[in-house]
């Protein structure tokens, strides 16, 4: 899928017939990936372009800072004069209200079906601990099935907390580890006890199982999702 500039509101020509012939290809190369299901990266790359447009429109600095940079540090002087000759000039002003007049809409509208798609697969997912949980729990393992069928993903997970501003934010990052199998003599307990034994770094892991009553993508779709999850339950 061919990304959307992150400066596609204001680089190159100024025209809305233009502008708004990317966002509606763009839109829809983002509607054929929610068809089949897959929701990540495309799901950020909405957010990001929503709230950057929201901020274009929120504040005159950041519009007249998003005009592309062409000229030489030597010419900033010159430069200078282009952009508030530019910045005020009427119909540029006019075609950019125009374009984020519709964009915005387009966007939000086209965010609201993936998040339709990502409640329904949050719905069919259920995390489940495997074996005792241990009182930390920022790292360890995260196993994946779907639709109860024998094969079983397995992750390494490690949660993260960084501040910005003043708000405090976990992220996960998962490591896939191997595929394995479950079976009536093998279980989730059992792939848990191998992993302790191979990664003796662990000995008393957090493991989780993600469990799917559906088939999802799993790079795209179900990993995500399952990661956003399992940072909520440890969260609690």
């Amino acid at each position: 899928m061919e990304q959307l500039r992150h400066d596609w509101l204001t680089e190159g020509l100024i025209d809305f017939e233009y502008k708004k012939y990317i966002l509606l290809a763009y839109l829809k190369d983002i509607r054929k990936r929610f068809d089949l299901n897959q929701l990540y990266p495309f799901m950020s790359d909405l957010v990001f372009h929503y709230r950057n447009i929201l901020k274009v429109k929120e504040s005159k600095k950041l519009m007249y800072e998003n005009f592309p940079k062409t000229l030489s540090k030597a010419d900033f002087k010159k430069l200078e004069i282009v952009y508030k000759k530019v910045v005020k000039d009427g119909e540029v002003m006019k075609a950019l209200d125009d374009i984020i007049t519709y964009a915005l809409p387009k966007i939000q509208s086209t965010l609201d079906e993936g998040k339709e798609i990502h409640d329904f697969v949050e719905e069919n997912i259920e995390i489940i601990p495997v074996g005792l949980s241990p009182i930390y729990e920022k790292e360890g393992y995260l196993l994946i099935n779907q639709d109860n069928t024998s094969d079983v993903s397995v992750y390494r997970y490690q949660v993260t907390l960084f501040e910005h501003a003043e708000e405090r934010y976990r992220s996960m990052t998962t490591e896939f580890l191997k595929h394995d199998m479950k079976d009536i003599s093998r279980t989730y307990e059992s792939i848990k006890i191998d992993l302790i034994k191979q990664f003796t770094e662990l000995p008393n892991p957090a493991t989780y199982l993600a469990l799917s009553k559906l088939r999802f993508p799993i790079n795209e779709t179900l990993l995500p999702v399952a990661k956003r999850m399992l940072v909520k339950t440890i969260s609690i």
